[in-house]
């Protein structure tokens, strides 16, 4: 009895060691390549419980979402010989699990192999543009290409490269100083150049206000004096007239304003009696 209850356990134990060798489990975020005796035969994707021959076949997972890579700083030099360090990343999924066993085994190999493929498009693309394209002109045509040739270039690798963006782009900590003296100097250059602009703009409008001026003031003259010789004539018309009409006693106004201007501040006149300037005192 006892015998026969040992040869249950044995029984079981075998029976639990084939299941476990037999059984394995696809997880909905995985996927797994078949190896038979250490052989990639087989592929499966189907989420779920599933069997392999056991002891000769072994099932190795892998990840099926799409992955992150955080590169590590670059530095290159743009077309205009300006040198930029890169900071960037790179998103990518395992889009041929067989290929991807057969090529580079695991992740870790993966991320190595593809993160030298897309720093070495960043860089020669990024030599085709200027630093002013790389930091905002064309960024997003540098991006889409850089993405498409890394994902033709990590095919052979069963690799799909979804998305590669430059996180962050910085001068070299050697270089940021003279650059920032260099762009301090072109932009004191640029105000001196829009003072200057600004002042000859000003010196032009204050001529040509002067001018206005003078024009105006010149008009205003003609006109006054037209206007006064007018005035004059109209007056000596009118004293024309006046003393046409009674010439004795226009000439005795005018003699008591010539004795009232002579004799201001006790002026003493010597005259004749005959004078004719004393014809109205006698």
């Amino acid at each position: 009895m006892r015998r026969k209850s040992v040869l249950i356990l044995i029984v079981l134990a075998v029976l639990l060691i084939v299941g476990s060798q037999s059984l394995y489990i696809v997880h909905q975020t995985t996927m797994a390549i078949i190896l038979q005796l250490g052989e990639p035969v087989d592929t499966v994707t189907e989420p779920g419980l599933h069997v392999k021959l056991p002891f000769i076949q072994e099932a190795v997972l892998l990840d099926k979402r799409i992955l992150g890579l955080e590169a590590r700083t670059a530095g290159t030099y743009t077309q205009d010989k300006k040198a930029i360090v890169l900071d960037h990343y790179t998103r990518w999924r395992i889009a041929d699990p067989l290929r991807f066993y057969q090529s580079v085994r695991n992740i870790q190999t993966a991320q190595s192999r593809l993160e030298n493929i897309v720093d070495s498009q960043l860089k020669a693309f990024i030599g085709r543009y200027t630093l002013t394209d790389v930091v905002s002109g064309k960024r997003g045509e540098i991006i889409q290409t850089v993405t498409q040739q890394a994902s033709e270039r990590s095919h052979d690798m069963g690799i799909e490269v979804i998305d590669v963006r430059i996180r962050r782009t910085d001068l070299p900590p050697q270089n940021q100083q003279a650059i920032f003296e260099r762009m301090k100097t072109e932009r004191e250059r640029m105000a001196k150049q829009y003072r200057s602009e600004g002042e000859e703009e000003a010196a032009k409008i204050n001529s040509a206000a002067n001018r206005e001026q003078e024009i105006i003031l010149a008009t205003a003259q003609q006109q006054a004096s037209i206007i006064r010789g007018k005035g004059d004539a109209e007056a000596t018309r009118i004293y024309a007239e006046a003393i046409s009409q009674s010439p004795d006693f226009y000439e005795f106004i005018k003699s008591l304003e010539a004795y009232k201007n002579s004799t201001k501040n006790n002026t003493r006149i010597l005259l004749p009696l005959d004078s004719p300037f004393l014809k109205y005192l006698k």
